[in-house]
Order: C-alpha cells, then structure tokens, then sequence
C-alpha cells in the first residue's frame, strides 16, 4: 500500500528531450512529403516526360551529334577537373593542417569564395581577364591561344566552382585525426612519400574519395559559370546542363528530357555512391562534417 501510495506521489520523470509521438511522427512525414515533393516527384517527371514517346524516341535524341558532342565535353571537363582538384586538395589539407603560417585564415577565406560568390560572378570574372577588352587578351592574342568560347574557358570556369569540396572534406578530418601518426613515422626513419603513403593517404582516403564524388557532380551539372564562357556553340563549347536549356528553348521536349534524364542518371549513381561511402564509412565522415 505504500509503495503504490509512492507511486502515485512520485511519478515517473519524462525526459525533456524526448518529444512525444505525435510530433515525432509530424516531424518525419514533414520531412518524408517534402522529400518526395522536392526531389523525388521532379525526377520521375523527368523520367516521364524522357520516356513519354518510348525507348527509340529516348535512345535518337541521346544519339544525336550535338548531345554525344556535349556528352563528351562534359565527360571531358570532369576528367581533368577532378585529378587537379584531388591534388590541390591534398597539398592544400596538408598545408593547413600540419604547418602554421601567417594568412592561414586568408587562405581559407580564399578556398571558401566559390561557396559565396555566384557561378554566374565567376564566369564574368574570366571574360574581364580573357575577353576582347580584358587585361591578358593581348597577350593570348599574340600567341594565338583561345580561352573564352573554347574548352579551356569552359574547363577553368569548372575548375574555380568545384576547387573546395576536396580540401573542405580533408581539413576537418585531418584535423581530427591529428599529426600522432605521422610524427611516430618520422621518427622511426620514414621518408616524406612513404609517410604520406603509409600513414597519411590511408587516413583520409575515404574523406578523399567523398570530395572528389562531390566534386564530379558538381562539375558534371555545372550551368552559370560555363554558360557565360561557353558562347553556347551547339556541338562545340555546350555541356550536357547547357545543351538541355538549348533544346528546351527550341520547344524540343522530348530530346530535352530525355538528355536531363541522362544528368539525372549520373545523378542517381552519385547519390548511391555516397551513400554507400556513409554506410561504410559513416564515423570519419561524420567527423569531418560536424567541423565544418
């Protein structure tokens, strides 16, 4: 009788950072409705719309000329963007993390505009240093070397919107991780390549890997930057994001769709690819996430 009397006087405390069903559930279909609203309803448009008129009419409009054309200057584009941002980002992780030095900061300031400054700013920023009036055309001019309207332009204007996700993946991390390792290398007589090698390249290379997959599809859908240097030369300086604007402008759906549909496949097998990099590697990726 007196433990229940206890009971009653003493009920149970609730946690406070347990929110109740109710919301609970509230918060998770808010979140699943925009989901499907957001990006999954879009993407089965597109699928829709690419596939409306059959598998021939789909599989024509991807093999047209101009789209195996910007097919392969995006394919392109990537190839070389992805080695020198995965270099850069190395040398510039490992600067920041192992050494101090004055204008640190700035550096990282610098490594950030890309993420302030609009794609659109940048590619203007090229055409006032490559263009007809610009400070370096004279000098291009005298050696015949074309930037704007070209694949270098295009490449360049890609190269500054995607140049900070490797290194902002590998600084958190590497910070994490700490210089222990490397330091007990060192002493044991281990050279600068066989550390890095041995010890350094094995501790980031899943963090590396993350970068340059978000690297790749950054590149891959590039539009502002690469539409202001591109000239928007059908079969010759449009990518595949510039080159669906063009068809969808002339009231060309099908092939339209049908070429953003092969934006959203690549964009499916990033989205699996990353994902099985969190399921496997989920903690070092979470610490480098949780220091930006």
């Amino acid at each position: 009788m007196a433990d229940r009397l206890t009971e009653r006087s003493n009920p149970p405390l609730r946690d406070p950072l347990q929110e109740p069903a109710w919301l609970r559930a509230l918060l998770i279909g808010a979140a699943v409705l925009s989901m499907a609203l957001l990006v999954v309803l879009p993407l089965a448009m597109v699928l829709a719309s690419a596939f409306g008129d059959g598998f021939r009419a789909w599989w024509e409009a991807l093999a047209e000329p101009d789209a195996l054309s910007a097919l392969r200057l995006t394919l392109f584009t990537a190839a070389i963007v992805i080695p020198i941002n995965a270099i850069f980002g190395l040398f510039a992780a490992w600067a920041l993390t192992r050494f101090e030095f004055r204008g640190k900061r700035v550096l990282l300031a610098f490594i950030d505009l890309p993420f302030a400054v609009s794609p659109v700013v940048a590619g203007l920023c090229l055409v006032l240093l490559f263009g007809t009036n610009g400070w370096l055309h004279g000098v291009l001019q005298e050696h015949d070397i074309k930037i704007l309207f070209a694949r270098p332009g295009i490449v360049l204007a890609t190269l500054f919107v995607t140049f900070p996700f490797v290194v902002r993946e590998l600084v958190p991390l590497m910070q994490q991780q700490g210089a222990d390792e490397e330091l007990a290398a060192r002493s044991l007589g281990a050279g600068a390549w066989t550390m890095f090698r041995r010890v350094t390249l094995p501790n980031i290379k899943w963090g590396l890997l993350y970068g340059v997959l978000l690297c790749g599809a950054r590149a891959m859908g590039e539009f502002g930057a690469v539409s202001v240097v591109s000239g928007h030369i059908r079969g010759l300086t449009n990518t595949l994001p510039l080159h669906v604007e063009i068809l969808y402008n002339e009231f060309d759906g099908t092939a339209a769709f049908a070429v953003a549909s092969l934006l959203a496949g690549l964009a499916l097998v990033t989205l699996i690819l990353k994902f099985w990099l969190e399921a496997r590697h989920g903690d070092a990726l979470a610490h480098s996430h949780r220091r930006h």
